[in-house]
């Protein structure tokens, strides 16, 4: 194969990662906004949290390793790392150093979690509990009891972007002073000279692309198991299929473009759904016949590792796959045929 051949093959692979990632992006807000709808502020508060906690405390002091920011004072290294971070996964973010004990960060608009209409259906007090979750637990993690956030404005109220500062102080804060609000102060102007950078040699172009799709569907993995145990297998369940029936409907399209793939027919979502497992680097086989098509997951890569995956979890595919079945034609029928403990294989029948 040629240098050209190769590239195009490589830009038509990352082409189909980016459309996964935009189907689990949309996933994972349109969760949040179905427990909002279904189970309301309270339960959709508690959920974020939990979800955005679960992250911190698993990739947070990890993330500092890979990105090279261990060494910096902690509010420097913490504002840093929800740069980087989220640049990685294509959320548009701002860093601004004001000491070595005071760094601000900055979520302009348009909000990626809350992408397009989305963000009309987000209570302020979920957005808080993202923050809760999240921002406030990082002198926690690293061993710094004086280090908190302080937020000057919530996209979500109105205002014209999340952003806030870490601050360390000259004492230790108690649990309800981590997380703090100063709406009459706003941060300073972004100066992308100033901003931290990769180093190109360790994230070239193509575990960049692997990285872009990872971080929208790390956000799954994490929110799956946390709807589970926080609200029990049949209503996680429940809130994990509808979601997912919803999203697949809404972004069969999209997604379907970024494969470069046709709809309408059974065959062609057959084929489709062999594209989109083998994009989230699942393993799958199967077989074609008169009376229909038989996929074969071997692997669901997603899940892999997660300690306490319950069978539930499991419903995120049905969902999602029932979904883009609609989406690609009237009738399309795909059942999953689960093997024992809801892990893989999973036997996806469609006709």
């Amino acid at each position: 194969m040629t240098t050209a051949q190769n590239g195009s093959a490589d830009q038509a692979k990352w082409l189909r990662w980016r459309s996964v990632a935009d189907l689990y992006h949309a996933y994972f807000t349109g969760l949040i906004l179905t427990v909002v709808t279904r189970r309301g502020t309270p339960d959709a508060a508690e959920f974020v949290f939990r979800v955005f906690r679960r992250q911190q405390q698993e990739r947070f002091l990890p993330g500092l390793e890979k990105l090279g920011l261990s060494h910096l004072p902690p509010a420097v290294a913490a504002a840093q790392y929800h740069y980087l971070s989220n640049w990685i996964g294509g959320v548009s973010v701002e860093y601004m150093y004001e000491s070595d004990r005071k760094a601000w960060i900055r979520y302009p608009p348009p909000r990626w979690i809350w992408k397009g209409t989305a963000i009309c259906g987000v209570p302020g007090e979920v957005s808080r509990a993202m923050l809760r979750g999240w921002h406030a637990n990082n002198g926690v993690s690293l061993g710094n009891p004086n280090l908190g956030f302080v937020c000057t404005k919530q996209s979500v109220d109105g205002q014209d972007g999340l952003e806030g500062y870490y601050c360390e102080y000259d004492h230790a804060l108690e649990t309800d002073q981590r997380l703090v609000f100063a709406r009459h102060l706003e941060a300073p102007m972004f100066d992308p000279a100033n901003a931290p950078a990769l180093p190109v040699a360790s994230w070239p172009k193509p575990r960049l692309e692997k990285a872009y799709r990872n971080y929208a569907m790390e956000y799954v993995r994490t929110a799956a198991p946390v709807l589970v145990q926080l609200f029990g297998p049949e209503d996680a369940g429940y809130l994990l299929h509808m979601t997912g029936k919803l999203i697949g409907m809404q972004f069969f399209d999209e997604v379907a473009r970024g494969f470069g793939l046709g709809h309408g027919t059974a065959k062609d979502f057959a084929a489709f759904l062999r594209a989109l497992l083998q994009a989230q680097d699942d393993d799958v086989d199967g077989d074609d016949d008169d009376s229909g098509h038989e996929i074969r997951q071997t692997t669901w890569r997603l899940m892999a590792d997660v300690g306490d995956c319950h069978p539930a979890c499991a419903r995120v595919l049905e969902g999602l796959f029932e979904g883009l079945a609609a989406g690609c034609g009237r009738h399309i029928a795909v059942r999953m045929t689960p093997a024992l403990g809801g892990a893989p294989p999973f036997v996806w029948s469609i006709g």
